[in-house]
């Protein structure tokens, strides 16, 4: 019996990472992605908060606002009036940031709002080629 020779397979890199956190109503929360020692590697990164309006604001207006943070810098920030009485109201923010080999990503959201209850937050990074 004659073996077949097998053509050699090309070398796949790593699976594209992905990393999420769903938090609730926290008002903060850190997504913690881990260095890699072997090589640089780029996210997109999706922010999102919902929060409950209420149907009759008793006092001042309602608003409700995201910050988010990629290593302790501000990356971006919205402060806008609630709308939907009695119904949800969100914010949410894309980006894309590169990691250096063998350092980690830390990316923050922080919510704020007067007269609305925070819902969810969540932070999702996929890793793009």
């Amino acid at each position: 019996m004659k073996a077949t020779p097998v053509p050699p397979q090309p070398e796949r890199g790593p699976a594209p990472e992905r990393w999420a956190l769903k938090a609730g109503d926290a008002a903060t929360a850190t997504l913690l992605i881990p260095a890699d020692l072997k090589r640089e590697r780029r996210f997109e990164i999706a922010c999102a908060i919902t929060v409950a309006v209420p149907e009759a604001p008793v006092g001042p207006a309602p608003w409700l606002q995201m910050t988010v943070l990629a290593d302790g810098a501000q990356q971006w920030q919205r402060r806008l009036p609630a709308q939907n009485p009695g119904e949800f109201d969100g914010l949410d923010f894309r980006f894309s940031r590169s990691v250096p080999v063998g350092r980690p990503l830390r990316v923050t959201v922080a919510v704020a709002g007067q007269g609305v209850r925070r819902r969810t937050l969540h932070i999702e990074a996929d890793e793009i080629a």
